[in-house]
C-alpha cells in the first residue's frame, strides 16, 4: 500500500490532434492529448486528465449535450464510451476503420459517425431500453464520391412536428472531400429528399445550419464561403405517410435494386423506333409519378438557393493560406475561421463583416470551438511536436487561458522543496514552471538558446538554476521571475549535468565536450574552481543533501565515480571504478550513500565514508524489450542495449525509482535489491517501442512494411519531404515521425505523496490515492467504525483518535478530528503516544491543504508539532506545503480586501467633501435669499 501510486495528471502537453470542444455550461475545455483527454476548468483555474487511456491517439471526440457521456475514437477506429460521472470507460466499440468526425445530436439521443465515404447513425449510449447492444445502428447514408478526410463535418438539425405526437426527426448536413455538401433526412418527408450542394471548388471544411431554419452555410478549404437559402420553412415539412404510398413492385431479376434499372438494361438491347417509343412512355410515367408525389424534376434548385459567395482568404493578400478549421455560433451569428498560417478571423453572418483578426502561432490552427454563450473561443494548434491551446474572449480581446507545451519535447524536471511546483527544461531551450495543484504552466523562461539539459530548485525555493547546451548556467528568481545570474566557463562548454548544494551557495555543472566540472558561487557570481580528473563526459552530478556538507559526487562515461570536497580540498577526489559507463548518480537523503546507474542496466550503491560498494541491483530485465517496428534484431538483442538513465531516492532513503529506455518505471528496495513496484507509463501504440513483439500483419513476403517510408504526412495536406539518411532526431525534413517511448528523468516528490516522470508523452504525475485506500495499522477485532463513533460520543477524544488511526479509514478519521472542540485539542494531543502523534500530524497536514477550516487546523498543527519529537522530513515538507498554500490564498484575499477598503474609504471622503460643499452652497444661497428679502423690505 505504500507505493499504491495511480496516474494523477498529465502536464506539459495540452493538445496534439483531434477536435477541442467546450462543456455544455461553457466553463470547461476538453482537449485530446495523445491517447488521453485533458479537461481545463476555466472557472476554477485547474486542469486534470481523465483516467482513461486508449491504445492509440484520439482523433475524434464529442460530449453529449447533458454532459454525462463522452465518446472518443482513436486512430484505429476504436470508440471508448466514458461516463463523466464515474470517469471510467463503460463500453468500447470497434468501427474497424479510421473515423474522421463524430457528433452528438442536439437532443442527445443519436450520434453520427463519418467513416470513409459513409455516414452512420447510432443510438446514443445512456438511453437504457433493455437492449443487449447499446450501440444500435439506425441509418446509413452513402453518396460521397471521394473519401472523407479531416475536413469532413457533420451538423445535426432536429425539429419537432406537433401534428404527429411530437415525433422527432432531423436533417444532417455532410461535407466531404469531393467539394459537395449533402443533406440527408433521418426520416422520410413528402417534400424533402436527399439534396446535393456543389458550389465549392475545394474540400469542404465546415457546414453550419442557421437557428430554427434550414438555411445553410458551407466553407471550403480555399476560404470560399457559400450561403444557401431554403425555400421551405420548418412548418412546411410534411412527414411521409406510408399508408398513402403506392406499393412497391417486385423485382424482376436478382441483383437489381428496382424496376427502373431492370427496364433500362432491357432498353439497351433494343434499337430503332421501338426503343424511342418505349423511352417516351417511361418518361411520361415518371412525370406522372413526380406530380402525384408533389415533386418536380428541378427540386434541388427550387429548395436550395445560393444567395451569396465570399472569399475569406482574400484578406491575407497575395500569399493565401489554407482554411483549416471553423466554428459557428447560431445565436450570435459569429463565425470563427482558423488558417494554416496560425491566424484566425471572426466574422458576423450573413453579411460576413470582419470583427476581429489575430495571429496566435506559426503552426496551423487544427480546431476551433465556441462556448454556449459565444463569448469564448478555443483554438488548438498542433504540429512539429508543438501543441498550443488558447481560449480567447473576443469581445474584450483578452486571454482566458493560454497554454503551450515544449516545442521539441521535455528533457529534465525538478521538484520544489515542498512539492508544490515542478520545473521542466525542454529541447526548445525553454524552462517552464508548473503548479502541481492547478496543473497550469504559469512562467516560461526563454533566455537559453539551446536545449536545457538539467534544472534544480534551491532549498529555500527562492530561485532555480538550469544548465544548457548553449554553454551557460542561469539562475532565475522565483519572486520577480527574471534571470538574475548567468554563469559561463572560460571556454565554450556544452553543460549536460547540474548540481546545487543544500544551502544554495554553490553551483556545479559538468561538460559534455570538455570533461571538466565547473564550480561557481551564487552570491558573488564568480567561478571558484575547475575540477579535472574525468576522461569522459560528466553526465551526472549531485551535492550532498546535508546542509553542513559540500560533498559532491560525479559520474562519467570513463567508468568512474568520483567523490569531491571541492570547498575544502579543491580538485582532490576519490575515484571509484564502475563496471560500465556511468549515466546518473543520486545521494541518499542522509548523505551517507550514493547510487549510480550504469550503461549495463545496473543500479550500484556505495557508502560515502568508506567508498565501498553496499549493493547492486540488476534491473535490465525489468525494463522489457520494447522493440521498434524497424528493428532488424531479436528482442533479446534489443534488451541487451537497454539501461536506466535516471535514478532517484525516496524521501526515507529506503527505496529508489529508476527509468530509462523503456515504457516501464521501477521502484526497488535498496537494502534487499528487490523490485517493489513496476509501472507501465503508457499503452499508446501510436508511439514506437511500446510493443514487445513486431506485429506479424506488417511482415510480408517483401519484408517488414514498417521499413517502407510513406510519402504523405498524416494529415495529407502538406508536401512530401525527403528524409535525410541516418538522421533519427531533429530531422525537420522527415516524411513521417513516430517517436519512441522513453523516460528521460524521474523523481520522487519531497513529500513522498507522488512522483513525476518526463517522458515522450509529457510530464506524467502519479500520486497516492488516499481516499480509496484501506491500509489499517495494528488493527484488532474490537475496532470498528461503530465503536469509534461510540467512543467519540463518550467524549473520549484521545482514544477515538487512536482507534481511527488504527482503522485508517480517511472518512472516519476526518469525522473524529472535526468532532473535537478546539478547546480540547491541546489536552487531546498531550495524551497521544509519539507514534499516533506523528500519524496525526501526517493526516492533518494532508487535510489542512484542501480544507476551509484554516484556524482550526492551524491549532492542530501547532499542538502536534510541539508534541512530536522527531517528525519525518516528508511530513514536515507536507506541513510546509499546506501552510504555504493557505498563506498565499489568504494573502490574495487580504490584498483584495485592503484595496477595497482603501477605495471605499476614499470614496466616503470624497462623498463627504462633496456633501459639505453642497451644504455650504445651500447656506450661501440661503444667505443671499435673506439679504434679498431684507432689501425688498427696505
Amino acid at each position: 500500500m505504500k507505493f499504491h501510486y495511480k496516474f494523477s495528471n498529465l502536464l506539459g502537453s495540452v493538445y496534439k490532434k483531434g477536435n477541442v470542444f467546450f462543456s455544455p455550461d461553457g466553463n470547461c475545455v476538453f482537449s485530446p492529448v495523445g491517447n488521453r483527454i485533458t479537461v481545463f476548468d476555466l472557472k476554477n483555474n485547474k486542469s486534470w486528465t481523465l483516467p482513461v487511456e486508449s491504445r492509440f491517439n484520439f482523433t475524434a471526440v464529442d460530449l453529449s449535450p447533458n454532459g454525462s457521456a463522452l465518446i472518443a475514437v482513436n486512430e484505429a477506429g476504436t470508440a471508448s464510451i466514458v461516463s463523466m460521472v464515474s470517469k471510467q470507460t463503460v463500453n468500447k466499440f470497434e468501427f474497424k476503420r479510421p473515423v474522421c468526425c463524430i457528433k452528438f445530436s442536439p437532443d442527445g439521443k443519436h450520434f453520427a459517425v463519418c467513416k470513409e465515404n459513409n455516414v452512420f447513425i447510432y443510438k446514443a449510449p445512456g438511453n437504457f431500453t433493455g437492449d443487449y447492444n447499446p450501440m444500435e445502428m439506425v441509418r446509413v447514408f452513402h453518396g460521397c464520391f471521394d473519401e472523407t478526410t479531416c475536413y469532413f463535418r457533420i451538423q445535426f438539425f432536429f425539429l419537432v412536428c406537433f401534428k404527429f405526437d411530437l415525433h422527432c426527426c432531423g436533417v444532417i448536413a455532410v461535407g466531404s472531400k469531393d467539394t459537395s455538401t449533402r443533406l440527408y433526412p433521418l426520416e422520410k418527408y413528402a417534400n424533402f429528399r436527399e439534396h446535393t450542394l456543389s458550389a465549392l471548388s475545394d474540400s469542404v471544411v465546415a457546414v453550419f445550419f442557421e437557428k430554427d431554419s434550414l438555411d445553410i452555410t458551407t466553407i471550403g478549404r480555399n476560404g470560399k464561403l457559400c450561403i444557401w437559402e431554403c425555400s421551405l420553412s420548418l412548418s412546411d415539412l410534411e412527414p411521409f405517410d406510408q399508408s398513402t404510398a403506392a406499393p412497391e413492385k417486385k423485382k424482376k431479376k436478382k441483383g437489381y435494386e428496382d424496376d427502373e434499372n431492370q427496364e433500362e438494361d432491357d432498353l439497351n438491347l433494343l434499337t430503332g423506333e421501338l426503343r424511342q417509343q418505349i423511352m417516351e412512355e417511361l418518361n411520361e410515367k415518371k412525370d406522372e409519378e413526380r406530380k402525384d408525389s408533389g415533386d418536380s424534376g428541378d427540386s434541388t434548385k427550387r429548395l436550395m438557393k445560393l444567395c451569396a459567395k465570399h472569399y475569406l482568404c482574400d484578406q491575407f493578400g497575395f500569399d493565401k493560406p489554407r482554411l483549416t478549421a471553423a466554428a459557428y455560433h447560431k445565436d450570435t451569428h459569429i463565425l470563427v475561421t482558423g488558417f494554416s498560417n496560425g491566424a484566425f478571423l471572426i466574422h458576423e453572418l450573413p453579411d460576413v463583416n470582419l470583427i476581429h483578426s489575430m495571429s496566435i502561432s506559426e503552426q496551423a490552427i487544427r480546431t476551433v470551438s465556441l462556448n454556449s454563450s459565444g463569448d469564448w473561443l478555443a483554438l488548438g494548434c498542433g504540429g512539429a511536436g508543438q501543441g498550443q491551446l488558447l481560449v480567447w474572449e473576443w469581445q474584450s480581446e483578452t486571454y482566458v487561458m493560454k497554454q503551450q507545451s515544449h516545442a521539441a519535447g521535455m528533457a529534465c524536471l525538478a521538484y520544489s522543496i515542498d512539492g508544490q511546483y515542478i520545473a521542466t527544461g525542454g529541447e526548445d531551450g525553454k524552462v517552464k514552471l508548473w503548479n502541481t495543484r492547478s496543473g497550469f504552466c504559469f512562467v516560461t523562461f526563454t533566455e537559453h538558446t539551446s536545449s536545457v539539459s538539467s534544472v534544480r530548485f534551491a532549498s529555500s525555493r527562492k530561485f532555480l538554476v538550469s544548465a544548457s547546451l548553449d554553454g551557460t548556467v542561469r539562475a532565475f528568481d522565483m519572486t520577480r521571475y527574471r534571470n538574475f545570474r548567468t554563469f559561463t566557463s572560460p571556454r565554450p562548454v556544452q553543460f549536460v549535468s547540474l548540481a546545487l548544494d543544500a544551502s544554495g551557495e554553490f553551483v556545479a555543472a559538468g561538460g559534455q565536450d570538455v570533461f571538466e566540472i565547473y564550480l561557481w558561487s551564487m552570491k558573488v557570481g564568480r567561478l571558484l574552481e575547475v575540477l579535472t580528473g574525468h576522461e569522459g563526459p560528466v553526465v551526472g552530478l549531485a551535492f550532498s543533501p546535508v546542509l553542513s556538507s559540500t560533498a559532491l559526487a560525479s559520474v562519467s562515461w570513463d567508468k568512474t565515480l568520483r567523490l569531491w570536497n571541492a570547498i575544502e580540498s579543491g580538485a582532490q577526489s576519490e575515484a571509484i571504478f564502475l563496471s560500465s559507463d556511468g549515466v546518473s548518480v543520486a545521494y541518499r537523503p542522509d548523505g551517507k550513500a550514493v547510487i549510480v546507474a550504469t550503461l549495463n542496466g545496473h543500479l550500484t550503491s556505495f557508502q560515502v565514508e568508506s567508498a565501498s560498494q553496499s549493493g547492486c541491483i540488476e534491473g535490465r530485465n525489468d525494463l522489457s524489450s520494447g522493440r521498434l517496428e524497424t528493428d532488424l534484431i531479436t528482442a533479446k538483442k534489443s534488451l541487451a542495449g537497454k539501461s536506466f538513465n535516471t535514478v532517484c531516492y525516496s524521501a526515507d532513503g529506503e527505496y529508489v525509482i529508476a527509468g530509462g529506455q523503456s515504457k516501464n518505471v521501477c521502484i526497488y528496495y535498496v537494502k534487499e535489491g528487490l523490485l517493489t513496484k513496476k509501472f507501465e507509463i503508457t499503452q499508446n501504440r501510436s508511439l514506437d517501442a511500446v510493443d514487445d513483439f513486431i506485429n506479424r500483419r506488417k511482415m510480408t513476403e517483401f519484408g517488414n512494411m514498417a521499413l517502407v517510408e510513406e510519402r504523405e504526412t498524416p494529415d495529407k495536406t502538406e508536401k512530401a519531404a525527403v528524409k535525410l539518411p541516418g538522421v533519427r532526431k531533429g530531422d525537420m525534413a522527415a516524411r513521417s515521425t513516430k517517436p519512441e517511448i522513453r523516460v528521460f528523468q524521474v523523481q520522487f516528490s519531497p513529500t513522498g505523496q507522488s512522483w513525476a516522470a518526463v517522458t515522450t508523452e509529457g510530464l506524467l504525475i502519479y500520486s497516492l490515492d488516499a481516499d480509496y485506500m484501506f491500509d489499517p495499522y495494528q488493527l484488532d477485532m474490537n475496532i470498528t467504525p461503530q465503536t469509534v463513533k461510540q467512543t467519540l460520543l463518550r467524549k473520549e477524544y484521545s482514544e477515538a483518535i487512536m482507534m481511527a488511526l488504527r482503522l485508517n479509514m480517511p472518512n472516519i478519521t476526518l469525522e473524529v478530528f472535526e468532532s473535537i472542540p478546539s478547546a480540547s485539542i491541546e489536552l487531546c494531543v498531550s495524551s497521544l503516544a509519539q507514534v499516533y502523534a506523528q500519524k496525526s500530524l501526517d493526516f492533518v497536514a494532508r487535510v489542512a491543504e484542501s480544507s476551509r477550516h484554516i484556524e482550526y487546523w492551524m491549532v492542530w498543527l501547532e499542538c502536534l508539532l510541539l508534541r512530536c519529537t522527531a517528525p519525518p522530513l516528508c511530513t514536515l515538507l507536507t506541513v510546509q506545503r499546506s501552510v504555504t498554500r493557505k498563506y498565499h490564498d489568504i494573502a490574495k484575499i487580504c490584498d483584495y480586501n485592503k484595496y477595497t477598503m482603501k477605495f471605499l474609504g476614499r470614496l466616503g471622503r470624497v462623498r463627504k467633501a462633496s456633501r459639505t460643499e453642497e451644504e455650504g452652497e445651500s447656506m450661501d444661497m440661503d444667505g443671499e435669499d435673506d439679504s434679498m428679502e431684507m432689501d425688498v423690505a427696505n
